[in-house]
């Protein structure tokens, strides 16, 4: 079946009425993310006047101009909801001119591949920010094979993401499970010191034997680190069981984890504890504790410092918890454990829905 080609600036259309008459408030803003999905907004909004803030209907696109500096990523996002967004005047939006022609969510696709993300910081220009403007999004070349062809492939990418998206609102029925037992436990019981049931470990990796270096991430991960100097000896020791956080604070996202594989090594700005006797406090069940956003306020409330911010081993030791029976304990951690593989399950879903985007657009355009 035939190809048409066009400018993209053939089929898309800027879309810039403005919040003018403030019928959208706070509520209504969004950000974008280089995941190409709308967020909430990151940016301070005390003071700011929401009224040249530019609509976002339904069926609309958006997108940040500026790609330096933004993980080799342009920053847009599709909406795909009944609901309608105000964003930014520093944004781009757009619709679809020709809906005869171009299919929206078949063009999403098409922006979701990484031949899109490269395109776009190819085609950048500038010298301190490099911008992707909208002269150079219409002047993409496209192919696009009928819109019933599009639609067909739309319709797979679709139900792949309806299946993500209702296993996601499992992940929230469980993750309110866990919460609200937590918070039962936390009104029933007296909590305690965690300092009584965990000791510092400051073991040193003398021999240079261990040569698997992690990093931790705000997701309580063990990651492979950005960066390495390659010098294992006298590194910071983490065992299987034992639970490393970063001291160096920037804000209430704490880099906590336990270690669940074998043995490794990180650098200097983590601190190792460990529970001393399992016979009273699962490791697990602390680190569930550990990973609560309530922790993440304790540590920024309890961390000190002028420039940098530092959690202390003693200050980490006063944060209080309940402590009930090993059964109580195993019967939350078993839910957590759960959640946390759903969650990961989860994001593999989403990794395969990302992956899929080319694999459908090569598809379409070679049937």
């Amino acid at each position: 079946m035939g190809l048409s080609k066009y400018k993209l600036g053939e089929l898309i259309q800027l879309e810039d009425a403005r919040n003018t008459d403030g019928k959208f408030t706070l509520e209504d803003v969004k950000g974008i993310s280089i995941q190409k999905a709308f967020i909430e907004t990151k940016a301070d909004m005390e003071g700011v006047s929401l009224t040249p803030y530019i609509i976002v209907k339904p069926g609309f696109f958006a997108y940040v101009t500026v790609t330096s500096r933004n993980g080799e990523k342009i920053t847009l996002a599709y909406n795909d909801s009944n609901s309608t967004f105000i964003v930014s005047s520093s944004y781009v939006v757009f619709s679809i001119s020709k809906k005869e022609l171009l299919s929206a969510e078949y063009l999403f696709m098409y922006f979701n591949r990484p031949e899109f993300d490269r395109y776009a910081r190819f085609n950048s220009w500038g010298s301190a920010r490099e911008t992707f403007n909208w002269e150079d999004m219409c002047d993409i070349d496209i192919e696009l094979p009928p819109l019933s062809v599009q639609q067909k492939y739309v319709d797979i990418y679709k139900a792949m993401v309806a299946n993500q998206q209702s296993y996601e609102r499992g992940l929230e029925d469980l993750k309110l499970v866990c919460d609200g037992y937590i918070e039962d436990l936390r009104r029933k019981m007296p909590c305690e010191p965690i300092g009584n049931f965990i000791g510092q470990s400051n073991e040193k990796n003398k021999d240079g034997s261990i040569t698997l270096e992690q990093g931790i991430n705000i997701q309580k991960k063990f990651i492979t680190p950005q960066r390495s100097n390659e010098n294992f000896l006298g590194r910071q020791v983490v065992r299987t069981g034992q639970i490393a956080y970063c001291t160096q604070l920037n804000n209430e996202n704490v880099a906590v984890a336990m270690r669940t594989g074998p043995d490794c090594i990180v650098s200097a700005v983590y601190d190792v504890i460990y529970v001393k006797d399992e016979s009273k406090l699962k490791p697990e069940y602390l680190m569930l504790w550990l990973s609560r956003r309530e922790f993440g306020r304790f540590v920024y409330w309890a961390s000190q410092g002028t420039s940098y911010e530092f959690l202390s081993y003693e200050n980490l030791a006063g944060y209080r918890i309940p402590i009930p029976s090993l059964q109580v304990q195993a019967n939350i951690t078993n839910i957590y454990t759960a959640l946390i593989k759903r969650q990961t399950l989860c994001d593999e879903l989403k990794k395969q829905i990302k992956d899929i985007c080319p694999i459908l657009i090569k598809g379409s355009l070679e049937e």
